[in-house]
C-alpha cells in the first residue's frame, strides 16, 4: 500500500486526473487512426495539394477559434458539462466523414472532429492546476502529454492497417466508425471519474477575450511569440510529411511503415516526458522549452535529407524529441497565467498563436507547389527565428518549492 501511494503521489494520480487521462486515450486513438492519412484519403478521393494545406489551415484556425470558448466553457459550466459538449461534437464530425465520402465533406467534418484536442485542452489544463500543487504540475501536464502519445503513437499503425487491408478510401472511413465507438466509451467514464466541484462553476467569468488580453504578463507575451515563430517552422511542412514519405521520396514508404514511423515519433516523446518533467520541476523550465524548440527547427532540415524508411527512421526519432520541453512549456503558461484566469488565458494564448499560425499551415501549399526543398528550408529559417527569440527574451521562473504538498 506504501508503494502505490508513492506512485500516486509522484505521478499526482488523483481520480480527476485518471478520468481526464481515460478521456484523452479514447478519444485521440479514434481519431489518430484516420487523422494521420486525411491528406492520404483527400488525395484519393479526388482532392488537390491546395485542399490539403486548407484542411491543415483549417485545424490551426478552429484549434485557435476554439480554444477561447473551451477556456470559457470550463470555467462557466465546469469541465466535465464542458467536455460532454465538446465529445457530442467530435461524434457529429466523425458521422459527418463516415456517411458522406468526398473530400469536402472530409473539411466540414473537420470543423467537429480535427480540433477536439484545442477546444478539450484548457479544460485539462485547468482540471491539472486545480488538482496538483504547483510543484506538480509538470508532472501532471507531462503525464498528460504521454498518455496522448499512446494513441498517437498506436492509432497511425491501426490505421495502417485498415488502409492496408480496405484501401485509402474504406479504411480511413472504418477508422472514424471505430472513433465514434471509442467516444462513446469516453462520455461513460468522464461522467463517472471526474469531480465536477460547485467551485468549478461560476458566473464571474469574462467573455471578452480582448480584456483577458490585457492581463497577460510581459513574460507569456514573450513565450507566446517565439512559440508563434516554432509553429510556423512545424506546420509549414506538417500536412505534406506523410505525401513527402509516401509519394515524393526516391523509396517511397508504405501506409503501415508510416503508421510505424508515427509510432516510433510517439515512443520516443514517451521515453522522454517524465524525466524531463521530474528535472523541470526542480531546476527551472527554460531550458527545457529551449532544447524544444532547438529539435522543432532541426526536423525538417533532416526530413530533406532522407530518401527511405531507414533515413525516415531517424527522422522520426528526431521529431520524438521535439516534445523534449513541450508539457513543459504549457506548464510554464499556466505559471504565468492569473490564478482566477487559468483556462481563459491558456484558451487565449492559443487563440492568438494558432489564428497567426493558421497562415503558415495554409502558406505551406503553396510553397510545396513551388518545391518540397522550399517548403523545408522556409519551415527551418522560422524555427531559427523562434529559438533565439525565446532564448534572449524568454523568461526563467525559479523552481517552485517542493515541501507543498496537496
Amino acid at each position: 500500500m506504501e508503494f502505490r501511494e508513492k506512485i500516486v503521489g509522484f505521478f499526482g494520480l488523483k481520480r480527476s486526473i485518471v478520468g481526464i487521462l481515460s478521456v484523452v486515450i479514447l478519444v485521440e486513438m479514434g481519431e489518430r487512426m484516420a487523422e494521420r492519412f486525411l491528406p492520404i484519403y483527400i488525395m484519393a478521393l479526388g482532392g488537390t495539394a491546395i485542399a490539403i494545406g486548407g484542411l491543415n489551415a483549417l485545424d490551426n484556425l478552429l484549434s485557435a477559434l476554439y480554444s477561447f470558448p473551451g477556456g470559457y466553457l470550463s470555467d462557466r459550466f465546469g469541465i466535465r458539462r464542458a467536455l460532454l459538449i465538446f465529445n457530442a461534437m467530435a461524434i457529429t464530425g466523425f458521422l459527418i466523414v463516415v456517411i458522406f465520402p468526398y473530400w469536402q465533406a472530409v473539411i466540414l467534418g473537420s470543423f467537429l472532429f480535427i480540433s477536439w484536442s484545442a477546444i478539450s485542452l484548457p479544460a485539462t489544463m485547468s482540471l491539472v492546476s486545480r488538482a496538483l500543487p504547483k510543484n506538480k504540475r509538470t508532472m501532471g501536464v507531462s503525464l498528460h502529454s504521454f498518455v496522448r502519445r499512446i494513441p498517437m503513437a498506436l492509432g497511425p499503425v491501426i490505421g495502417g492497417l485498415f488502409i492496408y487491408y480496405w484501401g485509402e478510401r474504406q479504411g480511413v472511413r472504418y477508422a472514424f466508425i471505430g472513433a465514434i465507438f471509442m467516444t462513446v466509451v469516453a462520455i461513460f467514464l468522464q461522467q463517472n471519474l471526474i469531480e465536477d466541484k460547485p467551485t468549478d462553476r461560476t458566473t464571474d467569468v469574462e467573455k471578452n477575450p480582448f480584456k483577458v488580453m490585457r492581463e497577460m504578463s510581459p513574460s507569456l507575451r514573450n513565450l507566446l511569440i517565439s512559440d508563434i515563430l516554432i509553429r510556423f517552422c512545424e506546420q509549414i511542412p506538417y500536412a505534406f510529411v506523410v505525401v513527402w514519405a509516401m509519394k515524393v521520396i526516391v523509396h517511397p514508404v508504405t501506409a503501415p511503415q508510416f503508421g510505424l514511423l508515427s509510432a516510433l515519433e510517439m515512443a520516443t516523446a514517451m521515453l522522454i516526458y517524465i524525466p524531463v518533467a521530474y528535472f523541470a520541476d526542480r531546476a527551472g523550465k527554460k531550458p527545457f522549452v529551449a532544447m524544444t524548440f532547438v529539435f522543432f527547427t532541426l526536423f525538417p532540415l533532416f526530413l530533406y535529407f532522407c530518401r527511405s524508411f531507414w533515413t525516415l527512421v531517424f527522422a522520426f526519432i528526431l521529431r520524438g524529441l521535439k516534445e523534449f520541453g513541450e508539457p513543459t512549456r504549457k506548464a510554464l503558461i499556466m505559471d504565468l497565467a492569473p490564478e482566477n484566469r487559468k483556462a481563459a488565458m491558456f484558451g487565449l494564448y492559443y487563440l492568438m498563436r494558432d489564428v497567426i499560425v493558421s497562415l503558415a499551415a495554409f502558406g505551406g501549399a503553396f510553397l510545396w507547389n513551388i518545391s518540397p526543398r522550399v517548403n523545408l528550408f522556409a519551415a527551418c529559417a522560422f524555427g531559427v527565428i523562434g529559438t533565439v527569440w525565446f532564448i534572449f527574451r524568454g523568461e526563467a521562473l525559479p523552481a517552485p518549492s517542493t515541501t507543498h504538498n496537496p
